[in-house]
């Protein structure tokens, strides 16, 4: 993330508009690449040594500002360690209580003071060698800690990760956002709806005209106790908006000292590129090896894996398919809980059983918090599996539930 000075935005009236940089610019690209190459030689150097060499490039002035936003993006894809074969507290008690002996000693023969006799005397006693006794004095400070790895990037990945840092860092601030989101498949969707639980997100879902959905999050300048911890979870919501192609964000911001309330929008036609790899619209191997079994082995019932998302007492709940029996028009909506999901299942399925008695399946793996399910008192609408879900069970279950039959092919 973006601290202080780095995060470089100009006002507006009542907005706030971040300076984000063009991933085109030969200029920005070409400094990207003298920071990368200083990281990629990062391993086993410590971040002193790090900063010697950013130095020669940072420069000065408002491209400074850049530069240094840029390497703190670069820092952040180091994993740092501590140095040093024993902790650094017992090392300098060790060191020092040594060294005062040796210093009077040698006081008293009018000798100068031996640093390397006072290394040897405390590596014999502690059975490490004198090059780990100096290495880990003070590896405790920050500039002496070394880069165990750095995970590499291209130019164009670091500006285009350094526009939505800048997004970021004003969320950070934000007292709420709103986002309206349209025009995606219902997996979309699913995706974004998952990533506000995931991300633990106060928010509130509704559909809107259009085949759009808007969200209503709060910020955590708003919450009672504002959070920093809230306020990153917000921020790193923020890449799963990215891959959503149309969009638009406002958030209201507290900026600067006096914290004035400034507006911060965004919309796809920024440009902006999220930083994550997209794993919205994977689908579970089980899932697809069920879809493809219903359609090979059952007749009598359509099966659309795409259902639109149902708003359910305040909140948005996306079925994996819808089950229309072909003879009576009646339809059910079914979902596969595997172990990839998480949720509170008691809560869900009173939820379901509220609002939709009759007309939901859920599909349970024996893998998905076994101990739990079992103790939860679940009714027909639950189909427990062990490796695969069966087409043909779940049609049955599905025909009972509606009280219609199923058939064969």
């Amino acid at each position: 993330m973006l601290v202080g000075k780095q995060v470089r935005v100009r006002s507006a009236k009542n907005r706030l508009v971040p300076l984000y940089l063009n991933p085109d610019s030969g200029e920005y690209l070409a400094a990207a690449r003298q920071l990368i190459a200083v990281y990629r030689k990062a391993p086993g150097r410590t971040r002193g040594e790090i900063d010697e060499d950013l130095n020669a490039i940072l420069g000065e002035g408002p491209a400074a500002l850049i530069h240094e936003g840029l390497a703190k993006l670069l820092e952040d894809r180091c994993e740092f360690e501590v140095a040093s074969e024993l902790t650094p507290d017992s090392l300098r008690e060790a060191v020092f209580e040594a060294a005062a002996h040796h210093r009077a000693e040698a006081a008293k023969a009018g000798l100068p003071f031996d640093r390397a006799a006072v290394l040897a005397e405390v590596s014999k006693q502690l059975a490490i060698a004198p090059e780990s006794v100096d290495r880990g004095l003070f590896a405790d400070l920050k500039a002496e800690q070394r880069v165990l790895t750095f995970d590499d990037c291209s130019p164009e990945f670091l500006l285009n990760r350094y526009n939505v840092a800048l997004a970021q860092a004003l969320l950070l601030r934000s007292t709420g956002m709103e986002v309206r989101v349209w025009g995606e498949t219902p997996a979309r969707f699913r995706q974004l709806f998952r990533a506000v639980k995931f991300h633990k997100l106060i928010a509130a879902i509704r559909s809107t005209d259009g085949n759009s959905y808007t969200l209503t999050l709060d910020g955590p300048l708003s919450l009672f106790s504002s959070t920093q911890k809230y306020g990153l979870q917000l921020a790193l919501f923020l890449p799963a908006i990215l891959h959503c192609k149309a969009y638009e964000l406002k958030a209201d911001v507290r900026w600067g000292a006096e914290r004035v309330t400034k507006t911060f929008a965004l919309t796809a036609a920024d440009g902006l590129k999220s930083h994550l790899p997209d794993f919205g619209v994977y689908t579970p191997r089980e899932i697809g090896h069920f879809e493809q079994n219903f359609r090979d082995s059952v007749e009598g019932w359509i099966l659309e894996s795409d259902p639109a998302p149902q708003t359910l007492e305040g909140s948005t709940w996306v079925p994996d398919f819808t089950l229309t029996h072909t003879g009576s028009g009646k339809s059910i909506f079914v979902e596969v809980l595997g172990f990839w999901r998480k949720m509170n299942l008691e809560s869900h399925y009173k939820r379901l059983k509220r609002c939709l008695p009759g007309k939901f399946l859920l599909v349970i793996s024996e893998a998905y918090r076994a101990d739990e399910v079992e103790e939860l008192t679940l009714g027909d609408e639950v189909y427990r599996y062990k490796r695969t879900p069966s087409a043909n069970e779940v049609a049955r279950i599905a025909g009972s539930l509606l009280g219609v039959s199923k058939g064969k092919k």
